[in-house]
């Protein structure tokens, strides 16, 4: 018996690897890869599958699949390093430290935006190179949070990649975003990128300031990510965690197309008896 077949979001993930392969028109690639996320009953993830498990449909018409794999695609973690009164950012520190141990072996940058965005490491580096960044971590006394202008700056780097999928994670700590510039100009690069925006922020913002949250949500929901908001420094790892679960649980589904084909309409299923899939992009290969 088949599973539910669900539509699958056509991410910005679509349009941003069309734009890099040169192509404006229909895609040349004889495949293009899925990803999605598959479950129990229960809602728990299924990464015991394969190719036989998962059903590929287009316009209607049904795709061979090639190759299922766990998802690895490039990851890049932003951290607030701004003013720090209530004393969150150790707490901050060591969920991100737990998120990067349980992700996985995947590309992974760490980048910092407090006075000055920065990228701490590369994908090249390796991950006892970034923990030793992250560990050398601290809040910026004093400091604003040019928040979206750190997000600007990973997605520019997430670009160059030119990676099916990615994602960008943003912990923010500072409630006012002090980044100059209008909101559309400032999260064109992390748009352009094509990259899953997921965002923990803090608590609302105070009265006269431009709220972080409001303009992570907008790009968070934009690019298809999840925004949460957090009430204390404990619940960031509560948060990440429920991220990691989600991110280690996905997965890559290779298929054939016919060559010249647009991915219009595009489901997936699982032949799984109780379980469930969900559809969270599709990309030319």
């Amino acid at each position: 018996m088949c599973g539910d077949v669900i539509p699958l979001v056509l991410a910005l993930t679509v349009i941003t690897a069309a734009a890099q392969s040169g192509s404006a028109g229909p895609q040349t690639g004889a495949s293009r890869v899925a990803l999605a996320a598959v479950t129990d009953a229960r809602n728990r993830p299924l990464v015991d599958v394969g190719e036989d498990d998962f059903v590929i449909q287009e316009g209607g018409a049904s795709r061979e699949i090639l190759s299922v794999r766990p998802a690895d695609y490039p990851i890049i973690v932003l951290v607030d390093t701004g003013d720090d009164p209530r004393g969150d950012f150790a707490l901050m520190r060591k969920a991100v430290g737990h998120f990067i141990d349980r992700i996985g072996q995947r590309p992974l940058a760490l980048g910092t935006f407090g006075n000055r965005p920065i990228m701490l490491t590369t994908f090249e580096d390796d991950r006892q190179t970034v923990m030793e960044r992250l560990d050398e971590l601290t809040a910026e006394a004093g400091a604003g949070s040019l928040l979206l202008q750190g997000a600007a700056l990973a997605g520019q780097m997430m670009h160059g990649t030119g990676a099916l999928f990615s994602a960008i994670v943003i912990l923010s700590a500072t409630p006012v975003d002090a980044s100059r510039g209008t909101v559309e100009e400032i999260a064109a690069p992390v748009v352009d990128s094509g990259a899953a925006v997921h965002v923990i922020a803090n608590r609302p913002a105070p009265a006269g300031g431009r709220a972080a949250g409001d303009a992570l949500r907008a790009l968070a929901e934009q690019t298809h990510g999840e925004f949460t908001t957090v009430y204390s420094a404990a619940s960031y790892q509560a948060a990440l965690d429920r991220l990691a679960d989600r991110m280690s649980s996905e997965m890559m589904i290779e298929y054939l197309v016919p060559v010249g084909s647009k991915p219009n309409d595009v489901k997936v299923g699982v032949r799984v008896i109780g379980a469930r899939v969900r559809g969270l992009g599709v990309a030319p290969r």
